[in-house]
């Protein structure tokens, strides 16, 4: 398979870019600040090049189980994520991570620049949103836009409204109150 091939959705479309998402962004008259870094490929990387963006910084998972279900789950950094618990609580059964080549066809990422702001790439509505209802009570809210080389800055607000206007409303859960999965 070509690059050319292997950097397309499964709709055949080429995936969004940051410009294009800004331009989205601005359209649905939402403000965000953007800085530009080396790229970061893992929570670690991020903490320690990050420097001085405030705000509340994330951890980005893109799953799927068994049956081919999709999902992104979106939350604080510092949680550690029992996947078996999180599949029951989000109705999955297990989930395990989705390989690099489905992240692609979906949302137009490459591992290390998974981002809620990649539903813009999935125009069909396959990947469920799940968010940490604990991201969304800090300001402001920090993501890759598409790509890892930036952080984008949005209002916690405005994350949700841009996810709905996306046509992916949030699935909002406590991840303190969720099961272990054993």
């Amino acid at each position: 398979m070509d690059d050319t091939h292997a950097a397309r959705l499964a709709s055949g479309a080429l995936p969004k870019t940051p410009d294009d998402l800004f331009a989205r962004l601005q359209e649905l008259g939402i403000e965000t600040n953007t800085i530009h870094h080396a790229p970061v490929f893992t929570v670690a990387e991020s903490k320690a090049l990050r420097g001085p963006i405030p705000g509340c910084h994330t951890k980005n998972l893109f799953l799927r189980n068994k049956k081919g279900r999709m999902w992104l789950v979106v939350c604080l950094e510092s949680r550690s994520l029992d996947l078996k618990g999180l599949g029951r609580a989000v109705g999955a059964g297990n989930v395990s991570f989705g390989s690099p080549r489905r992240l692609m066809s979906y949302l137009g990422v490459i591992p290390g620049a998974v981002t809620p702001f990649a539903v813009v790439n999935d125009a069909g509505g396959a990947v469920r949103v799940v968010v940490d209802r604990d991201i969304l009570e800090q300001e402001p809210l920090n993501f890759h836009p598409l790509d890892n080389s930036m952080t984008t800055s949005i209002g916690a607000r405005d994350f949700v409204r841009f996810l709905e206007a996306e046509e992916h409303a949030p699935l909002l859960l406590d991840f303190d109150q969720i099961p272990p999965g054993g």
